[in-house]
């Protein structure tokens, strides 16, 4: 697993000592994923304006997981990111780092907002693929940052919000999805082909559910394979794990979808095999608020691990 120093890079650790000292020696720390379902402060097409009662109950839950890093998905404009950032700001909850990434669909973006300093960045705003011998681009940017926990571990973090179950006139959706995974899938075996223990973390809106093509091509095979986190649900701060009745299955729906009244596992929190053992499972859960569908039609998912190479 990848062990990085900043010795070589004596600016960039200087003005990281000196941004972030409250987290250098950070032991812990967590990742969250949350799709803010049209985040937007101006409408665009047929989406409108986020009510303030749901920016208001976002930003509960943010509050209530607190995650050191976290992966937005459908959020509009860079004004609405930097307005949620305040925002949270003014409550106590404080992202210094942020990264925005823009892509084929102009209307919604995926975002990251991170405590710790970002070091490198390598998002993916024009990613393309051939389908039915024509060339697409994916609905969304990939978003791929490098975040330095403590000077002595250094994580990959790559959000996406793959292409949507809703129909179109070109294509198959559920094709352009796959697709859409294929590409992911080559940029994760581009960095884990040195060492298959690397730190990474591929997390977001997959609109699949688990043993569906889409997410199996991006969880892959092998030596090289991602490890689903598969967080249960828990509400209010207690452990995930003691929710479920002794035997009984645990709850770890991510998606509601209103038109047919469905409950789904959209939303996903992969790591590689090294970074899996680092995995606290009481820290890791879908936080499970009575008041969730006020935010959004989804359910923020959050991963608890341990800043130290095993």
């Amino acid at each position: 697993m990848r062990c990085v120093s900043l010795e070589g890079f004596p600016v960039l650790w200087l003005a990281a000592a000196l941004l972030f000292q409250p987290v250098r020696g950070a032991e812990t720390f967590s990742v969250a994923t949350f799709n803010l379902e049209n985040y937007l402060d101006a409408p665009a097409g047929t989406r409108l304006v986020k009510s303030q009662e749901s920016r208001a109950a976002i930003r509960a839950g943010l509050r209530a997981m607190r995650p050191d890093v976290v992966a937005l998905q459908e959020v509009g404009q860079l004004s609405a990111l930097l307005e949620l950032r305040e925002s949270l700001r003014q409550e106590g909850l404080v992202y210094p780092q942020w990264e925005f990434v823009t892509g084929y669909d102009t209307n919604i973006h995926v975002a990251v907002l991170s405590r710790f300093p970002i070091v490198a960045r390598r998002s993916m705003t024009n990613a393309n693929f051939l389908l039915y011998g024509r060339r697409f681009r994916t609905s969304r940017g990939f978003s791929e940052i490098d975040i330095q926990v403590n000077p002595d571990y250094r994580v990959t973090v790559m959000a996406v919000h793959l292409k949507s179950r809703r129909p179109i006139r070109f294509a198959d959706q559920a094709d352009l999805r796959e697709a859409e995974a294929g590409v992911l899938r080559g940029r994760i075996d581009g960095i884990l082909s040195e060492d298959p223990t690397d730190n990474l973390v591929v997390l977001g809106d997959f609109n699949d559910v688990q043993n569906s093509p889409t997410v199996k091509r991006v969880m892959g095979r092998g030596l090289k394979a991602l490890v689903d986190t598969r967080p249960p649900e828990h509400p209010g701060g207690r452990r995930g794990r003691e929710v479920s009745a002794a035997g009984a299955p645990q709850i770890t729906w991510t998606y509601h979808y209103g038109a047919e009244d469905t409950f789904s596992r959209f939303d996903y929190i992969l790591v590689s095999r090294g970074m899996a053992r680092e995995c606290d499972p009481t820290g890791t859960y879908v936080l499970a608020s009575p008041d969730w569908g006020m935010a959004s039609d989804h359910r923020p998912l959050v991963a608890r691990f341990r800043a130290v190479d095993d």
